[in-house]
């Protein structure tokens, strides 16, 4: 009989949990609230909350809102958006994880206390916790989004290095290895680990699960940044691995001579869709026996 396990350790972080109770609270008292960017890296959430009433916008559309409730995601915003706010009359829902929020504080004070240096960031372009991180230093901060990337930097003039919370802490110290090694004997070299340990700490606990079944399917939104770290480990450890986004996207053909099946997640992967994903092997299953 095939045996399938839920991983205990993956679903929401408190970050995410935060903000989608914040946006239920809301959403229950029957108000209008706008969420700006997705409120998390989830499609099928997502559109459960859309459901409920909440109305997911961007930047732009923020600019053309006024007297209005706005939901900060756990992600975090830079300051421009908070101004932005306090122009328009908008009352901001502020769900940024405090593992960010901490971040953005650091960040700012060091520009402030040298703006001449290398505020350097590692950290995915574009992804919206980098942006509010870039942000506190009126874009001036140096993003790295890979290992190779490092070699870009000055190494005569101080550097002072941070890390977005969800990336790979394995990567982060080679990055500091390599500073270590060039930077100039006359300059400051800093870093700061800011990876979120609830992040992080999934890592060895996932990669013992991977290795623990015959397939593992691991279910995430393909826009989720640490999903696709921590995925990128079920496949080292188990090269029968699958990104999956829900239910719907589960190969009948993967099940054949399969005896354990492990679902597993990301810090943005509800706890329901696993189970939803579940229940289509099990159906899978008894249509197979009949």
């Amino acid at each position: 009989m095939l045996q399938i396990e839920i991983d205990n350790g993956s679903g929401f972080c408190f970050g995410v949990t935060t903000a989608i109770n914040k946006a239920e609270e809301e959403l229950a008292k029957g108000n209008i609230l706008y969420c700006l960017g997705d409120i998390v890296h989830n499609g099928m959430e997502c559109e459960r909350l859309r459901r409920m009433g909440l109305i997911t916008i961007n930047h732009e559309e923020m600019e053309r809102l006024h007297h209005a409730k706005v939901l900060l995601r756990a992600h975090g915003e830079p300051p421009e958006t908070y101004c932005l706010a306090q122009r328009n009359n908008i009352e901001i829902i502020d769900a940024t994880c405090p593992v960010v929020l901490q971040l953005q504080r650091r960040i700012k004070q060091q520009c402030d206390r040298n703006p001449d240096a290398q505020i350097v960031i590692f950290g995915k372009p574009g992804h919206a916790e980098v942006l509010g991180l870039v942000g506190q230093t009126k874009g001036k901060a140096i993003v790295l989004a890979h290992f190779e990337d490092v070699a870009q930097l000055d190494f005569s003039r101080d550097i002072y290095l941070y890390s977005q919370t969800t990336k790979s802490l394995d990567e982060f110290h080679r990055i500091i290895d390599y500073i270590q090694q060039h930077i100039s004997p006359s300059a400051v070299f800093q870093s700061f680990d800011t990876i979120c340990r609830q992040v992080a700490n999934r890592m060895p606990n996932v990669s013992a699960f991977a290795g623990q079944h015959d397939l593992v399917l691991f279910v995430c939104g393909r826009k989720s940044s640490n999903g696709r770290v921590l995925f990128d480990e079920c496949l080292r450890v188990n090269a029968n691995s699958h990104l999956i986004e829900g239910p719907e996207e589960i190969d009948s053909s993967w099940l054949k001579n399969v005896n354990t099946v492990g679902i597993c997640g990301a810090t943005s992967t509800p706890k329901w869709l696993m189970d939803q994903c579940r229940d289509a092997i099990e159906r899978m299953e008894q249509i197979r026996e009949k």
